[in-house]
């Protein structure tokens, strides 16, 4: 039997296989949350003209008094350049009349008519937003690869955007299989249990700005399971969960055989979700697609999913950087040993501490419910004492 594969080698051969995506563009709201498919560089500068930062005055060269001769409000611009001693009232934002080089502060303007005088002058240049201070045209306002947030949203709209060019939408097909799953969470037969780990895995992607289909569950049946694959046919990607191991039953293996699907990889030396399959097939119009097999058990469905399809769902959809990160917290409790596998404990992050959700076990729903981290601890390892520093990956951060 082949040796397990480690995790980082799983996932750098996973991603290999990950999805070009062609690009598309579409209006800057509907890119919201998607990744950029090109540099995005301004077609126009910020500010366009040298604006004032405060309310109060916009004054001329001198020592005052100076006269008002008008206005400057945002959207109205003064429509004069002012002379020598003379002055506009000017609002935040407003564009600096020609010939002022500063802003007196309301709370530093003595007004008598049309005359202000400053308790306080300010020195030239003061108070004032330079025209293109925050970006001129042409300059690199987002890179490739970048995600598009709701203030890089205003950013491009403000560089002069109205489209993003981003990956097309990404197709997944997440489906369950096994005799004992119901759909119907509300009549569960007692050898029975309700089919959750389709809907955990599609609300966990859909997120990232895919579609995501979802389909079953579907029994261990080979003639079931070829019906249930020729729906994913269109799919980019297609996640299974349940039937991955060596089971009588456990029969995802041989149908993606039957679809025409190769196995790139199967097995991964981590605990919770060992019986990892990797697969990828051509489909029939011709384009390549990835197929995830996940455990069936629902911690380890929800595990592997984390570490996996998550990372391959973001980096075909155009993420540069497709990895959960971990940090380093103190264990808030004594950790156990670990045997010949890589662990991930679920956990709940309690100020800089973490400590274990609950029970371990991997159809155990109510502690991943519970827990907001996962506990990395590499295979071989002696007992963690609590206050020991151990990586934790933040499942906020997925």
């Amino acid at each position: 039997m082949n040796a397990l594969l480690g995790l980082e080698d799983a996932q750098a051969r996973l991603l290999a296989l990950a999805p070009k995506l062609p690009p598309e563009t579409v209006p800057v709201e509907a890119a919201l949350g998607r990744f950029l498919a090109e540099d995005l560089r301004a077609a126009r500068t910020q500010p366009a003209a040298d604006l004032s930062a405060m309310d109060g005055y916009a004054l001329t060269p001198g020592e005052g008094p100076w006269r008002v001769v008008g206005e400057s409000r945002a959207g109205a611009p003064h429509p004069a350049a002012l002379g020598s001693g003379e002055a506009a009232r000017i609002s935040t934002g407003a564009i600096m009349p020609a010939g002022a080089d500063r802003v007196l502060l309301q709370e530093d303007a003595v007004r008598e008519g049309d005359s202000v005088t400053a308790t306080e002058l300010p020195p030239p240049g003061r108070h004032i937003r330079p025209r293109g201070f925050d970006f001129a045209a042409g300059d690199l306002l987002l890179a490739r690869g970048t995600r598009v947030t709701p203030a890089r949203l205003a950013l491009a709209l403000a560089g002069g955007h109205g489209m993003l060019t981003v990956p097309r939408r990404l197709r997944v097909a997440v489906m369950d299989s096994g005799d004992e799953l119901s759909p119907d969470p509300a009549a569960c037969l007692p050898h029975q249990i309700p089919a959750s780990n389709a809907a955990m895995i599609a609300t966990m992607l859909a997120p990232l700005g895919c579609a995501v289909t979802r389909i079953g569950p579907v029994p261990d049946d080979r003639a079931a399971l070829a019906a249930a694959l020729a729906q994913a046919d269109a799919a980019d990607v297609l996640v299974t969960s349940g039937g991955a191991s060596v089971g009588d039953h456990d029969l995802i293996k041989p149908a993606l055989a039957d679809w025409g699907a190769e196995t790139a990889f199967w097995r991964v030396a981590i605990k919770p979700g060992k019986p990892l399959l990797v697969a990828t097939r051509q489909r029939d119009n011709g384009g390549a697609q990835v197929i995830l097999g996940l455990p069936g058990n629902p911690v380890s469905s929800f595990v592997t999913a984390f570490l996996f399809a998550l990372p391959l769902v973001r980096a075909a959809l155009g993420d540069p950087d497709p990895l959960p990160r971990t940090i380093t917290m103190i264990a808030g409790e004594d950790l156990p040993p670990t045997e010949k596998r890589r662990e991930f404990l679920r956990a709940v992050v309690d100020g800089d501490r973490v400590r274990l959700a609950g029970s371990q076990d991997s159809s155990a729903l109510s502690a991943l419910a519970a827990a907001d981290a996962l506990i990395d601890r590499p295979a071989g390892s002696p007992t963690a004492k609590a206050g020991e520093a151990v990586r934790v990956f933040l499942l906020r951060n997925g």
